[in-house]
């Protein structure tokens, strides 16, 4: 062998061996890296394909709140082919919401929602991106503005009147308070969208019944789970129809609405022809939607913000109906509200929206009722947009994120008797935090936090509050001979009364005339 083969053979060889270093060292390096990852969080082991989809009962709230004890402030589960991500720690959920607020802004997708959102383009469902920024402004400083709000004050006094008087005309007799409740709240928002279509009468004079029947089909066929949400690959079969029967709901809405924009388009146009530069009177939502593509030349749909405001109807009743069960509950508190409410408003006259803010036990009350009955207890999903660090734990991106809002408000490390109805809480309270429903405060937030709070706070405080301390302030109320209160809840699109509220009214007006 000659020299030069000695070399080139010798040359080979430590090459090889560099390679095998080099390849040892970067393997090594790649398990270093991985395994310095922080882990997923802690969590039960389901079974293959279904995950923990198996051992879950229909009341998810509860099912999910008993894994606390066991796996603490955050822990994962797999709900068939889908990772979920429990969030049950205030100081967990301020970050997700706060400093990583941006992370965390988009929707977990479900096809119920998609289906009422058109596909998630309106501001419930709608990623975090600059389309959604831009309908959630036209919302609230356009639609739910003060001044918006205030000029709607009309159509609320009179619906509320109108349901005191249908009350008064059962006195005696037991009454479904989740219904009164519902058909107001629907009375109320149809008025403000439509109401100059409804005082045209015709085709739009049964308007209030349509919307009634559409937010009611919409509630229950969003109301249970659908296994098309948890194994993906199956959705395209829609087993149990919710997709289709969704879509089908959404058509009646759409006829309603698009009948109303061309009765309202065709109403300007002959305005225009007679020389009527304005119509007379307050402007409902539909006009101030018109109005707004008209001068942005460029399309603002219904299910921008209309759809969303009726989807929040069946939420806003049942909080109705909480906050009287537990009035109802205890004597105390039921004395406490209706004395406020003489001494404020007086039983020679009727609840006003201006009395409304001088009402600081009745607000104590409905706190207290969010508290324990948050309309939604995880709200509504969100998915990070990028794999996250929360609490030492890697949160996927993608994956499902439930705030535990439910059980962050009976949180004994952050509640005094955590289960005990106490609206002096909120009077008792010293510390720095404000307690109010704009989610800045990690220890309540029941109506959402960050970027994805509910936009039509203002709105739904100012009717609940009406309706409730009309109810109260024109009425004794008692239960049928024989029933109980039954505080068991039911989950689906809101946290509902397991059986509903049913009471007799009895007139407390010192003048038969205010009932009229």
């Amino acid at each position: 062998m000659t020299p030069s083969s000695n070399t080139y053979g010798g040359d080979l060889a430590l090459s090889l061996a560099l390679l095998a270093i080099i390849i040892t060292v970067a393997l090594w390096c790649k398990k270093s890296f991985l395994t310095s990852q922080p882990p997923l969080p802690p969590g039960p082991h389901g079974l293959p394909l279904v995950g923990y989809f198996p051992f879950l009962g229909p009341n998810l709230h509860l099912e999910l709140h008993k894994l606390v004890p066991r796996y603490g402030p955050i822990f994962k589960l797999y709900m068939g082919s889908n990772l979920h991500i429990v969030v049950n720690s205030a100081a967990l959920a301020k970050v997700m919401t706060g400093e990583q607020d941006e992370s965390f802004a988009n929707r977990s997708r479900f096809i119920a929602g998609l289906a009422t959102s058109y596909n998630a383009s309106d501001i419930a469902f709608n990623n975090n991106s600059v389309n959604r920024r831009k309908l959630r402004k036209v919302l609230v400083h356009e639609v739910l503005s003060n001044i918006n709000l205030e000029a709607s004050h009309a159509y609320r006094r009179r619906d509320v009147r109108k349901t005191v008087k249908d009350v008064h005309d059962a006195v005696g007799t037991a009454v479904d308070i989740n219904e009164i409740a519902f058909s107001t709240v629907i009375s109320v928002l149809t008025n403000i969208v439509w109401a100059k279509s409804i005082a045209k009468g015709g085709k739009f004079s049964n308007l209030v019944a349509e919307m009634r029947n559409f937010v009611t089909g919409v509630v229950e066929i969003a109301g249970g789970l659908n296994l098309s949400d948890f194994f993906p690959r199956l959705s395209m079969f829609d087993f149990q129809g919710v997709e289709r029967r969704m879509k089908n709901q959404m058509k009646l809405l759409d006829k309603i609405f698009e009948s109303s924009v061309e009765d309202r388009m065709n109403s300007k146009s002959s305005m225009k022809e007679e020389g009527v530069n304005k119509e007379e009177g307050r402007k409902d939502f539909l006009e101030i939607l018109l109005e707004l593509q008209q001068q942005n030349n460029e399309s603002i749909n219904h299910h921008d913000s209309n759809e969303s405001s009726y989807s929040r109807t069946d939420a806003t009743s049942a909080m109705i109906e909480w906050a009287m069960t537990e009035i109802l509950r205890n004597e105390q508190v039921m004395k406490k509200v209706q004395d406020e409410l003489t001494e404020v408003v007086g039983l020679n006259n009727i609840v006003e929206e201006s009395h409304l803010p001088k009402l600081k036990y009745l607000d104590a009350v409905f706190k207290e009722t969010f508290r324990l009955h948050p309309p939604l207890p995880f709200l509504l999903p969100r998915a990070p947009d990028k794999s996250c660090t929360v609490g030492g734990y890697t949160i996927p991106k993608g994956s499902t994120i439930f705030l535990n809002v439910w059980a962050i408000q009976r949180d004994p490390q952050y509640w005094e008797n955590p289960l005990e109805f106490n609206p002096e809480r909120f009077f008792n309270y010293k510390g720095p935090e404000k307690w109010d429903y704009a989610g800045t405060n990690s220890k309540f937030f029941p109506l959402g936090s960050g970027r994805r709070r509910c936009p039509g706070v203002g709105l739904g405080e100012k009717m609940m509050m009406h309706v409730l301390s009309s109810l109260m302030h024109s009425f004794n109320w008692s239960l049928p001979t024989g029933q109980k209160l039954d505080l068991s809840d039911k989950f689906g699109i809101a946290l509902k009364k397991q059986e509903p509220l049913i009471a007799i009214p009895s007139p407390r007006l010192k003048d038969a005339s205010l009932y009229t």
